[in-house]
């Protein structure tokens, strides 16, 4: 897949309202303790983000919530396929392997659908179905990206 399929399918997740998402935004620092729990218990966890990374990984959990809550309320698909593309790269050059975002991706949904009620979950699961069906695009374009990033030689000229 690429970028402007991403782009296309990022257009068609609906929108979200304040009252719409008032319970995941309520629930989010919880939601956020939650996540690094399940994901720190994780026998596997230094494997999936790193040596040294867990504080790196608990923030980006609490940023990925406030950008779930703002993203849903003010959809821009350009922007939310670069975030991702950057989350991609600049985790995965810290040491973030790709199995990682689908552990996280459905850490929250198993938590989200626990936690909230069906009307708090029905306006985010939609994003989160979106970003988890689209992660082999997402690792195959940071790849790219990286792969790019190895192989380039700086002139001296």
């Amino acid at each position: 897949m690429h970028k402007q399929e991403l782009l296309r399918t990022a257009a068609l997740i609906p929108q979200a309202t304040k009252t719409d998402l008032a319970e995941h935004a309520a629930k989010r620092d919880e939601l956020v303790a939650k996540l690094n729990t399940l994901m720190l218990d994780r026998p596997d966890i230094v494997e999936l983000v790193g040596e040294n990374n867990l504080t790196l990984m608990q923030d980006n959990h609490a940023n990925h919530a406030r950008f779930v809550e703002s993203y849903l309320q003010n959809p821009n698909p350009e922007m939310l396929v670069e975030t991702v593309l950057w989350v991609f790269r600049s985790y995965r050059s810290r040491g973030f392997q790709p199995p990682y975002w689908s552990a996280q991706l459905n850490g929250w949904v198993e938590l989200l659908k626990k936690e909230l009620s069906p009307e708090g979950y029905k306006p985010v699961y939609p994003l989160y179905h979106w970003l988890i069906v689209n992660l082999p695009a997402f690792t195959l374009l940071s790849d790219e990206t990286l792969e790019a990033t190895d192989n380039f030689v700086p002139s001296h000229g």
